[in-house]
């Protein structure tokens, strides 16, 4: 079946850590009072499936979707494990995440048969430059050795490399990355998907609803940290073309499971691939995209374009910027 570009319902989801500002940036009334630290605008995730939210499949899930045609969204691209390869995500940190690591696939599998690894990439929205920063990493010549007794002494944050991070900033992270986003900081998320994550420090804080500390899981992140691994700071972007039909994109990220570029205009683009499923995600300014039918987007839309329905053009109303995601490795990989 050919499939249109599709929209979903984000999914919020309640967090010590989160802030206010995620119902309003996506212009959807807060499902209830109480901290939000996230918002799953893409998601295959058992428990949290993403539902369509207009047009013709409206009220239909991914999973549904996925189970009728999964070619017609995903073109050649295979399911992973039964889901999509993909989860999308936007975090509203108030407060510093836990300092944390993901396994990866093999780590996973382990851990729950069935489970994804988890490699992520994160670009940053919004910041405060005073007080906002980013751990990624270990700095240099940190041994598991040292992060264990920095665990113990309560030193944990001296370990990682840390930087302050500035509107725009992506930052890649393999699984197996120790890291952790800091305070005030409003970032989007690409990532496999994966819903496993090990905490391995939580800043010493103690969760308002049980008055206990956060459990850690400090045995099972230490046997998937990755300790020859040292600083990750901010992707230098590279501009290079998605396919011949294109004008160069900003390239932040390109690996086994996913790619991530960037295009800002103020004139329409083209967005897509005729036979690739792609992501769009608007994080500045508005549009329309046009592929036979009109798909309008402004801040905060993700819209999938599945590979029956191939490329769009973005016809911009003044200047837009559009992430666009991809499953699996780009073309020059």
């Amino acid at each position: 079946m050919s499939l249109p570009p599709l929209r979903f319902e984000p999914i919020f989801k309640e967090n010590l850590w989160g802030g206010s500002r995620l119902p309003a940036f996506l212009r959807r009334p807060a499902p209830r009072a109480g901290a939000i630290g996230e918002a799953w605008v893409l998601s295959d995730v058992d428990g949290s499936p993403s539902i369509v939210a207009d047009g013709p499949h409206a009220g239909k899930t991914l999973r549904q979707l996925l189970a009728a045609d999964a070619r017609a969204i995903l073109g050649s691209a295979p399911l992973v494990n039964g889901r999509f390869p993909l989860l999308l995500k936007f975090i509203d940190a108030r407060q510093e995440l836990s300092v944390q690591v993901h396994p990866d696939d093999a780590q996973a599998a382990a851990a729950q048969p069935g489970a994804n690894g988890k490699t992520e990439a994160w670009v940053i929205l919004r910041t405060n430059p005073d007080t906002s920063r980013v751990y990624a990493g270990f700095r240099e010549g940190v041994t598991a050795a040292d992060f264990r007794a920095a665990l113990v002494t309560k030193t944990v944050p001296q370990t990682l490399h840390c930087f302050t991070p500035a509107p725009g900033d992506c930052v890649f992270l393999e699984a197996g990355t120790v890291h952790a986003i800091g305070a005030e900081l409003v970032v989007f998320e690409v990532q496999q998907t994966c819903d496993i994550t090990y905490r391995l420090y939580d800043w010493d804080r103690v969760d308002e609803k049980t008055k206990q500390p956060r459990e850690l899981h400090v045995e099972q992140g230490l046997a998937c940290a990755d300790f020859t691994r040292g600083p990750c700071p901010p992707v230098t972007p590279t501009r290079r073309r998605v396919s011949a039909r294109r004008e160069p994109v900003e390239w932040l990220a390109d690996c086994q499971y996913f790619t991530l570029f960037r295009q800002t205009s103020e004139t329409p683009f083209v967005v897509g691939e005729n036979g690739l499923c792609r992501l769009v995600v608007c994080v500045a300014g508005s549009g329309e995209l046009v592929n036979g039918t009109r798909t309008p987007v402004s801040v905060g839309d993700v819209v999938l374009l599945p590979a029956s329905s191939g490329a769009a053009v973005c016809h911009p109303a003044g200047s837009i910027t559009l992430l666009e995601c991809g499953v699996g490795p780009g073309p020059a990989r």
